[in-house]
Order: structure tokens, then C-alpha cells, then sequence
């Protein structure tokens, strides 16, 4: 049992890091979430509850995706750099916009990991398991900067 723990280590360890990076970024906001349901909201605003799910099986996702890259990190460098480029933009959305109010800032944020991502997905489309992993995060935040484009303008 524990050579499997050992074999998985790095994702193992990716994922924890994501969950709780991602964890202590939202921590920081929970009391600002009243806000939340003052402003004016799309059609296709998900509700509350759905969130929370999401993230924590995406920050498994791409905390996995990290440690399959960190096992070769010597020849992922630069997907390493990318990584942790679009990690702390994904840490800065959430305090931008719930705590500090400031969805013009965080649609700037999320514009920008958006296309850090892309190029992270586009940089590892030949290694598969990556990509596959990738791809739902990638989704859920092209979703996520279409609805703060929408609460910008409707706020």
C-alpha cells in the first residue's frame, strides 16, 4: 500500500496544495458572500451551491495535472512556470471580487488566467492525461469569465 502512496506522491501532493491554496483563497471571502446575492445576475447564473463542489474537483484535476508534470519537472519548466502563473491569478479572482467588490478587476484577472490557461492546454495537447485533466478547467473558466463579463455589466 504504501509504494502506491510513494508512486502517486507528486499528485497526490498537487491536489492537497490546490485544495487548500484554493480553500484559504475563498476562507478570506466568506463573509463578504451577502454581497453576492445583492447584485443583478444573468439568467445563467448557477446557484450557490454549486461552486463549491466544482472547484474542489477541479483543484483535484489540475493538482493531479501538476504533479504528473513536477514527476518530470526538469522537461517541464516552462508548463511548471505556466502553472503557477495561472494558479496565483485563480487565488487572486476570488478575493477580488468577493471581498473587495471589484468585478472589473476580477474579469481583468480572470481575462488573464483565461489565456494563461489557454496556452497552458495548447502547451500540453501531446500529453494526454494532462490535457484531459486540463480541459474541465479550462471549460469552467471560460463559463466563469462570460458570467463576470455579465455581472460587470450588469453591476
Amino acid at each position: 500500500m504504501m509504494w502506491h502512496v510513494k508512486k502517486y506522491y507528486p499528485e497526490i501532493t498537487g491536489s492537497l496544495i490546490c485544495l487548500t491554496l484554493g480553500l484559504l483563497s475563498g476562507m478570506g471571502t466568506a463573509s463578504n458572500l451577502g454581497w453576492y446575492a445583492t447584485v443583478n445576475k444573468p439568467f445563467f447564473n448557477p446557484p450557490n451551491w454549486l461552486f463549491g463542489p466544482v472547484w474542489t474537483i477541479l483543484y483535484l484535476m489540475i493538482g493531479t495535472a501538476g504533479g504528473l508534470l513536477w514527476k518530470q519537472k526538469n522537461l517541464n519548466k516552462y508548463l511548471l512556470y505556466l502553472f503557477g502563473a495561472q494558479f496565483l491569478c485563480n487565488l487572486i479572482w476570488t478575493p477580488l471580487f468577493f471581498y473587495f467588490h471589484r468585478i472589473d478587476l476580477a474579469l481583468i484577472d480572470i481575462a488573464l488566467l483565461w489565456v494563461l490557461n489557454i496556452i497552458f492546454l495548447t502547451a500540453v495537447r501531446s500529453t494526454k492525461i494532462v490535457f484531459l485533466l486540463w480541459l474541465p478547467y479550462v471549460l469552467w473558466i471560460t463559463y466563469a469569465m462570460v458570467l463576470n463579463f455579465s455581472l460587470y455589466t450588469l453591476n
